[in-house]
């Protein structure tokens, strides 16, 4: 599998089974409230206002998902990034992690915000590598049954019209 061949896409209610069932094949540690997501609870987490997803596909199976919502004025939260083991290494969590971040572009967020749980801490390099850090912000959506999560941000800038005839940038161009 290529990231080449694989289409990303906002996801859609009839997408919540498939968003579901990649988050559960991630193979995230079973004491973390992750495992403990409900269908129910992604109906109300991805169509929220101003919340959303993207699902990725390879053909017809889905195989990486990701979604955000606002928290505030400023800050877009990315939340529930998932890819199946075999669709791992070809960059498929950095480009739906990129996709949330245009959106937080695109909406004039200052900042986008992730939480880790400490039963997958082993990811919080994959996401310094992505320009994201550590924070001492807490995390709004924190499960009181699990231990506090670690709290990443990273700071976006809109876009900015340049002078005539010039086109805004982008920061993925230069990742």
């Amino acid at each position: 599998m290529t990231l080449s061949a694989t289409a990303l896409r906002a996801v859609n209610r009839d997408d919540i089974a498939d968003f579901h069932a990649v988050m559960m094949d991630a193979g995230m540690d079973a004491r973390s409230s992750w495992m403990r997501t409900l269908p129910a609870d992604l109906e109300r987490s991805l169509f929220s206002p101003g919340s959303g997803g993207f699902l990725a596909l390879s053909g017809a199976e889905p195989v990486g998902c990701v979604g955000y919502r606002p928290d505030g004025s400023d800050t877009l939260t990315l939340n529930k990034l998932a890819t199946r083991p075999g669709a791992r290494g070809i960059g498929l969590g950095r480009a739906l992690g990129w996709q949330v971040e245009h959106v937080a572009r695109a909406g004039g967020y200052g900042r986008v915000l992730l939480a880790v749980s400490q039963f997958n801490l082993e990811v919080v390099s994959f996401y310094e590598k992505l320009g994201y850090v550590v924070s001492n912000d807490l995390y709004a959506h924190a499960n009181p049954s699990s231990p506090p999560p670690v709290v990443l941000v990273k700071a976006i800038c809109a876009p900015q019209i340049g002078a005539e005839g010039s086109s805004p940038q982008s920061e993925d161009a230069t990742q």
